[in-house]
């Protein structure tokens, strides 16, 4: 088991509160070798507009019946979509706080549904002093509504903004949750904080016997505002997506694409971008540019990055070169003309359905973008080979 370095405790007692700048930061190149493509229209892809009307979108979860869907709106309300029909009535709602970035996020079934009708949540609360926090719950399914709500981890950081979010269970059954660094950089280098991780554990909140770390939830950490998950359909391996420095003083973009080595540290806030002999794990993929990504989904062993402020969804080709090395072959922006004019605005989620087409999340809505005719939309993508 992996334990704590003696130079990692000092990074966690020198760093401070203050604003993060240039100087406090080590700051590597862009990974990659390839020019990210713009596409506007996409041939062989045809967009239909699947759901109309939704108040902020966070995360839409396809239960294994194939014929009912669950989307989390961040306000906090669950919906039920049964035959590709929106129900007016709630199938849940959580008591959330809704405040900022934070709110209602995270949904996921458990895997052994069937036997186990489980339907997994995350959002922001606050307790009784007032203090915010994020929480994995999970409810009892009941066909048009959810009940029996059960705590499955809670008091991981929250604040209005930085709080990841995301939840999926991965190959191995395990949920994994990722969680951001709220605007307090050194929580991201403590290993007695849940903030800025990778948290996985078992399906009923218990810690995995085989977590990288003895006796903790984390899987790896270093990470700033992580809100995506997916894994490679072939080596299995996790991808996240994370949010760069944007925001911070003298710094801008960076947002990033990793591979999670299972105990990794990715270095924020002491380092961001590719370093050579860097102590940490570099990313896959940094943008110079504003590109803060959400949702992840592989699709045809491509991955597929639902993108916020640069209004894209990005298309990248990938071949393996062996343990945790990929080489990115190809980047492309789709239905967008340049780095801020996406055709649909602002997306949060891509995911594939039962029926092998992808499904895309708009939140033009969540007041950064600019709303459409019908917003928020969820977009149906059907890819023709």
């Amino acid at each position: 088991m992996k334990k704590l370095t003696v130079l990692m405790i000092s990074l966690i007692l020198i760093l401070t509160f203050s604003p993060l700048s240039k100087a406090d930061i080590e700051v590597g190149t862009a990974p990659q070798t390839v020019e990210d493509v713009f596409k506007k229209e996409v041939d062989g892809v045809k967009v239909d507009s699947w759901i109309t009307g939704l108040n902020i979108p966070w995360h839409l979860s396809f239960l294994p019946d194939s014929k009912r869907a669950l989307v989390t709106e961040r306000t906090g309300t669950i919906r039920l979509i049964r035959d590709g029909n929106l129900r007016e009535e709630p199938y849940y709602e959580p008591e959330v706080a809704a405040i900022g970035e934070g709110g209602l996020m995270g949904i996921a079934h458990h895997p052994k549904f069937n036997e186990q009708p489980y339907i997994y949540i995350m959002y922001t609360y606050r307790n009784q002093a007032g203090t915010l926090y994020n929480r994995v719950t999970r409810l009892t399914d009941r066909g048009n509504y959810g009940e029996n709500e059960e705590v499955i981890i809670d008091q991981i950081p929250a604040s209005r903004v930085h709080n990841g979010g995301r939840i999926a269970f991965g190959p191995d059954n395990k949920l994994y949750v990722t969680t951001g660094d709220t605007w307090n950089r050194t929580i991201a280098q403590s290993m007695d904080n849940l903030g800025g991780k990778i948290l996985r554990m078992n399906p009923d909140g218990s810690i995995p016997e085989d977590n990288p770390y003895d006796n903790s939830y984390i899987y790896s950490l270093g990470h700033r505002n992580p809100q995506g998950l997916a894994w490679h359909p072939e080596t299995g391996h996790l991808f996240i997506s994370d949010h760069g420095p944007s925001g911070e003083e003298g710094l801008h973009g960076r947002d990033r694409i990793k591979v999670i080595k299972p105990g990794g540290n990715y270095g924020w806030p002491a380092k961001i971008g590719y370093l050579e002999d860097s102590q940490y794990e570099n990313p896959l993929i940094m943008w110079p540019q504003a590109t803060p990504p959400s949702g992840l989904e592989f699709f045809d062993n491509e991955l597929f990055v639902a993108t916020l402020g640069s209004s894209a969804l990005i298309n990248i080709e990938l071949t393996h070169q062996g343990g945790y090395q990929y080489k990115v072959e190809k980047i492309e922006r789709w239905f967008a003309e340049g780095n801020y004019s996406g055709v649909y605005g602002r997306f949060r989620e891509v995911t594939k359905g039962p029926d092998a087409d992808l499904y895309l999340l708009t939140s033009n809505r969540d007041g950064r973008g600019n709303p459409r005719t019908g917003d928020d939309h969820i977009y149906k993508l059907k890819i023709e080979n």
